[in-house]
This record gives C-alpha cells, structure tokens and sequence, in this order.
C-alpha cells in the first residue's frame, strides 16, 4: 500500500512541475512581468499541494506517508535534473544554457536587465 501512496506523492510532484511551467509560461508573456505574480502564485500552489499531501499522510498513516516520500523524491529529481545540466554548462564556461537537460540548440543567457522587474 505504500507503494501506492508513493506513486501519489509522484502524480502530486509531476502536477506541481507541470503547473510550474504553465504559470511561468503566463506570467513571463506578459509585456510587463513583476516577480511578486510569480511568488504569489507558487506560494498558492505549495500551500495547496504540501496540504493535500499532509491530509493524505494524516488520514492513511502509516502508509500514507509514502505520498510525502515521493513529493520529496520527485522535488530531488526536479532540482537534479534542472541543475546538472546548468552547473555542467557553467563548469565549461559557455554561457549559453541548453534548454530542457540538455537537449536541442543552445538558447543565449538572459541579460540580467531582462529578468523579471518588480
């Protein structure tokens, strides 16, 4: 059974990685993007997801934590496989980043004036 809920906590992450890259996607179209849309909206998103997965946790313990098991390994995942790829390409000093792990053509980095304005 808790193999179950782990494969939940991983449906719950693979939501919350999808719901990223929709929001950012929305926001930065924006002629005008502002970091604080940005906050609020993953704020909104984490308290949502960290209270679905607590409730589960709560009401199925002990198997029930496995949903919290696998929102962590899912997040470790996300951050690895979003990193290496940036930390590999800095080690080398290109500054383009490829996008999505490394596959595809180089995109340029951003200036830093092009980052999101408050």
């Amino acid at each position: 059974m808790f193999g179950v809920f782990f494969g939940v906590g991983l449906v719950l992450g693979l939501v919350n990685a999808l719901l990223v890259q929709r929001s950012v996607a929305s926001i930065t179209s924006e002629a005008n993007p502002i970091k604080h849309k940005m906050a609020l909206n993953s704020a909104t998103r984490l308290l949502i997801i960290t209270v679905v997965g607590l409730t589960v946790a709560y009401l199925f313990r002990p198997p029930g934590l496995g949903v919290v098991f696998g929102l962590a390994l899912f997040q470790v995942y996300l951050v690895l496989s979003t990193a290496l790829p940036v930390w590999k390409k800095i080690r080398t000093g290109d500054p383009d980043i490829p996008p999505s792990g490394g596959t595809g053509p180089a995109i340029p980095a951003p200036a830093a004036d092009d980052m999101f304005k408050d």
